[in-house]
């Protein structure tokens, strides 16, 4: 008999995403998967029940009756109390758990017996790209928060040539050169802003530079070696931070929008810009917070909400790839695809490969018990 994987409706507020889509559903089916969704579950992100029924999905009334008796339940976001209730004893649920903020969920599935997977857990290595849930959702948060900057800054971004004079093309910021802000430069760039980027790793200077934008930041012997071969950043000494962030208060002062995405897994987010740097920024300036939901980059950034400090404007929208359901939606879901070929083996039977090195380091709960060693140590 197949193994069933149930997807059912987000129920967060705010979260318009769902953990599958008709295009997903044929696939899964094409792995040995049976698949049950419950009404409504893509509705949010423009996916009717009739495309879910025409891919082969049988559809449920309830979250409790798509869930029941199924071995895999795929979220978006962690699921709620009933929905763990509903699991069966060994049942496995892969979803972004935001596993470091959300300890009692985590302990919750533990105690259901629940086997699970944190999506924002999948390594960063060559293997586990295509299922890599925390870059392909920032490619469009960063595409998102340029479109957002856009909206809320009083004027265009390119430079225009009229017969009534010409318009300055906008000067556009971006602190942070992730997947989200590499996006954020591209979508910038093609809108015809000028821009700007900085990052502590020197790696990131070329891939700025490909994307048609100047690098920021003090270039000293101490720089070169700022990274270590893993490709992270190392601790900058105290006289280097002091001069990097003169440079990066002067340059602030003449920027149009700046855009920060700086996010440390199970910490708070860094802050980078300051009650002074606005203090600083023309009026009309503005900045979008992408890490808002991790305390957030910006000082008196509020998530949900644009805030006006001094004429300057803070866009710090919780959840922006959820402003592009569908495509966000349609990326999630083919990456727990290709996740899921990780749980059957050749012959198509539904068995997990347990000691494979990306559900190893993706598995929080299994048997009863937390058994991540980074939950286990907090």
């Amino acid at each position: 008999m197949a193994a069933t994987i149930a997807v059912t409706r987000e129920r967060r507020p705010g979260e318009t995403r769902t953990a599958a889509t008709p295009e997903s559903v044929k696939k899964l089916a094409a792995l040995g998967f049976e698949v049950a969704v419950e009404r409504g579950a893509g509705s949010a992100s423009a996916y009717p029940d009739a495309d879910y029924e025409a891919a082969g999905a049988r559809l449920a009334d309830s979250a409790p009756e798509a869930i029941a008796g199924a071995d895999v339940l795929f979220k978006v976001r962690g699921p709620e109390p009933d929905e763990i209730a509903a699991l069966k004893r060994g049942a496995l649920v892969v979803a972004m758990l935001n596993a470091y903020g959300e300890r009692d969920r985590v302990q919750a599935l533990a105690e259901a017996g629940a086997s699970a997977i944190a999506m924002e857990f999948i390594p960063r290595i060559t293997r586990a790209q295509s299922m890599d849930a925390l870059s392909s959702q920032a490619n469009l948060a960063g595409y998102r928060a340029v479109i957002e900057a856009a909206e809320a800054y009083g004027r265009a971004l390119p430079m225009m040539m009229t017969a009534a004079g010409t318009i300055a093309a906008a000067k556009v910021f971006v602190m942070g050169v992730g997947v989200a802000g590499l996006q954020a430069i591209a979508t910038a760039r093609r809108l015809g802003a000028v821009v700007t980027a900085t990052d502590v790793r020197p790696a990131t200077k070329e891939q700025v530079e490909s994307l048609g934008a100047k690098f920021l930041a003090v270039e000293d012997e101490e720089f070169k070696s700022a990274q270590t071969a893993g490709g992270y950043a190392k601790e900058m000494s105290p006289a280097y931070q002091a001069k990097q962030a003169a440079l990066t208060a002067e340059h602030i002062k003449k920027q149009d929008i700046v855009i920060t995405t700086a996010l440390i897994p199970g910490r708070p987010a860094p802050r980078l810009v300051t009650a002074a740097h606005l203090a600083s920024m023309r009026p009309g300036s503005v900045l979008v917070d992408l890490a808002v939901e991790q305390g957030g980059n910006v000082e008196g950034a509020k998530a949900g909400e644009v805030v006006e400090v001094a004429g300057v404007k803070i866009v710090s929208w919780a959840n922006l790839p959820g402003r592009v359901a569908t495509d966000a939606s349609a990326l999630y879901a083919r990456n727990l695809v290709n996740l899921a070929a990780l749980f059957v083996d050749k012959d198509k039977a539904f068995a997990p490969q347990w000691d494979d090195e990306i559900l190893q380091a993706a598995l929080i709960t299994r048997g009863g018990e937390i058994v991540h060693p980074g939950l286990k140590a907090n």
